[in-house]
């Protein structure tokens, strides 16, 4: 989520570093680097600027899932790409010069990957009425802006029934990584889908940092003493929307026999750093940002850039649960019961 980020001859030198870190995956160690990379020629092609939210490329969750949308589109529109990664300790200037780092050098789209970077989009946007902007998980203001938005909490309702169909000791967990709005979406949708489905359940809730430290979406060794302290007191069941602090959620589970970890964002399960835990695995609540990122970017090419609130909800396949490894194939027939009752608003999900 953020810290200044200057395209300048420093920020470049340290560009090989930078891919370097994202080949091997996204650590605490390297989590709390500002870091810079390009990939593409892309000569006279579309320039796409990526300000990463804290773990960048490599998270292995949400930032990977809009690298990859990123990705697509250069590929398919022969363009380049200029990625800029957070640290957890940006302030708003910080998060501001980093986008407006990117605009100077005259990128064009670009995206804002996280809610973190709201204010700062409007206020840059307003500043380049010539660049579009796509902004994920919050709504803008600014006219210029594509707002990428999910119904996170209706996918997690689905996370949730998944979890109390499951569980063997009517207890589960959910671990968030900041106590903010997004993330309480997950925790609602999951907590109401485990109760609508088994009241007898019990849900553990653990945040990992609160208010303006987001840390707590870059510290895979805080997510695994979470998860193990949910273990230990008798959960065999874990959702983890906490970036890549979940990764270490997921390890303290796949040492505990019998107990299931969720994945989020991306489908955790083919996820290849994550690849000897995947037995572990029950589902992931696929969030598709590179779906919206993709066509976010499409649209700019195509010369008819979307702009105002682009919402991708459950009926419209804009969040799920993956079915990699066939574990909760047993039960699918009462997620589609779930899922339909969601769809046609039978189930109203709540966000808080």
């Amino acid at each position: 989520m953020r810290r200044v980020a200057k395209l300048s001859a420093a920020c470049i030198a340290t560009a090989a570093l930078a891919l370097t870190a994202t080949a091997c995956g996204s650590t605490s160690n390297d989590d709390d680097s500002s870091s810079s990379a390009s990939s593409g020629s892309g000569k006279g092609g579309i320039k796409i600027g990526l300000a990463y939210d804290v773990g960048g490329r490599g998270d292995r969750s949400f930032n990977d899932s809009a690298a990859r949308g990123a990705d697509k589109a250069a590929k398919e529109f022969g363009g380049s790409l200029k990625e800029l990664t957070a640290k957890s300790t940006d302030t708003e200037a910080d998060r501001e010069q980093r986008l407006t780092d990117l605009a100077d050098a005259g990128y064009n789209p670009i995206v804002a990957v996280g809610f973190s970077y709201a204010t700062s989009v409007d206020k840059v946007a307003a500043k380049y009425p010539k660049v579009n902007f796509g902004l994920i998980d919050a709504v803008a203001k600014a006219k210029n802006v594509d707002s990428i938005t999910f119904t996170e909490e209706q996918g997690s309702y689905l996370a949730g029934v998944a979890a109390a169909l499951k569980t063997k000791k009517d207890h589960v967990g959910f671990i968030g990584g900041v106590d903010t709005p997004l993330i309480k979406k997950f925790e609602a949708g999951y907590a109401q889908g485990v109760k609508d489905t088994n009241p007898k359940v019990k849900v553990d809730v653990q945040y990992l940092t609160h208010g303006s430290d987001f840390s707590g979406f870059a510290d895979p060794a805080k997510g695994k003493e979470a998860a193990s302290g949910m273990l230990d007191n008798g959960a065999d069941v874990i959702y983890a929307a906490a970036g890549s602090s979940g990764n270490g959620s997921i390890e303290a589970v796949s040492g505990v026999k019998g107990a299931w970890a969720i994945g989020v964002d991306s489908d955790q399960y083919n996820i290849p750093g994550l690849a000897k835990f995947k037995n572990s695995i029950l589902t992931s609540m696929v969030k598709n940002v590179d779906v919206g990122v993709y066509d976010f970017i499409k649209s700019v090419h195509e010369g008819k850039p979307l702009t105002g609130n682009q919402i991708y909800s459950l009926a419209k396949g804009g969040v799920s649960l993956s079915t990699s490894g066939g574990f909760i194939d047993d039960i699918q027939p009462k997620l589609d019961e779930a899922k339909k009752k969601i769809v046609d608003g039978t189930i109203t999900v709540k966000t808080s």
